[in-house]
């Protein structure tokens, strides 16, 4: 099964941009799991323009499904990390204002670096992904790393798809593959959408998780939160 974690950052966004608490953060936590959705992802960054650190230890106690908490590891996220214990941490290389995230890891350079960092996250008993792009060298380095997964890069997929789904697809089912060889499990994230996950899905056998927000959330707009929620589980099928 390929589980779908609802990244809730844009939630957080709209409500930073008025101030107060409207839209709730804690309230989108509770109704996306209750619609269906098997995790929540939040992506604190340092200048807390959308999920904030008060927002992630917050939103913990609500967790009923997994908690997967992306960002840079620098010594506050990590300190953050280890005291909340989410299920999962995703390591992503975003600068300090990086607007989204738009490359993987090259593991190879910063190996020594992730290394310490994975050992650190398993010794609190933190599962651990490792954003890449889909590279065979960068998948071989993710092992080397003992990584437990790696989150593949999937916007060049989203962009491509519309004109060559096939194509789209073809770097990403081979570094699956490298990864499944390597004995690492697969997420995927990053512009997927109504309309290019399904063909995702099938593609990918390996997959164990898809982590969803701006498409997702934009959806909602129209259709509503537990309606896009289950469009999007049943892409899943």
């Amino acid at each position: 099964m390929t589980r779908l974690s609802v990244n809730i950052n844009k939630i957080a966004t709209l409500r930073n941009s008025r101030g107060g608490q409207v839209p709730s953060v804690k309230m989108a936590t509770i109704k996306c799991q209750e619609f269906g959705a098997q995790g929540i992802t939040v992506h604190p960054r340092p200048d807390e323009r959308h999920i904030t650190r008060k927002d992630v230890y917050e939103i913990k106690p609500l967790i009923t499904t997994e908690f997967n908490i992306e960002g840079y590891p620098n010594e506050d996220f990590l300190r953050m990390v280890t005291e909340v214990l989410p299920d999962q941490v995703t390591l992503v290389p975003d600068s300090d204002k990086q607007l989204t995230s738009d490359h993987g890891w090259d593991t190879w350079k910063h190996m020594g670096f992730l290394k310490e960092v994975i050992a650190r996250l398993k010794e609190s008993g933190i599962r651990t992904s490792i954003f890449v792009d889909p590279d065979e060298e960068a998948v071989e380095g993710a092992a080397e790393i003992k990584t437990d997964r790696i989150e593949l890069y999937t916007e060049p997929y989203a962009t491509l798809y519309p004109i060559d789904r096939n194509k789209a697809i073809e770097a990403f089912v081979h570094a699956a593959k490298v990864a499944e060889n390597l004995g690492i499990d697969v997420n995927a994230g990053h512009d997927l959408s109504l309309e290019n996950l399904n063909f995702m899905y099938h593609k990918i056998p390996n997959l164990k998780e898809v982590s969803i927000g701006h498409a997702l959330i934009a959806d909602a707009l129209y259709l509503g939160l537990e309606t896009t929620i289950q469009k999007y589980l049943d892409c899943l099928k």
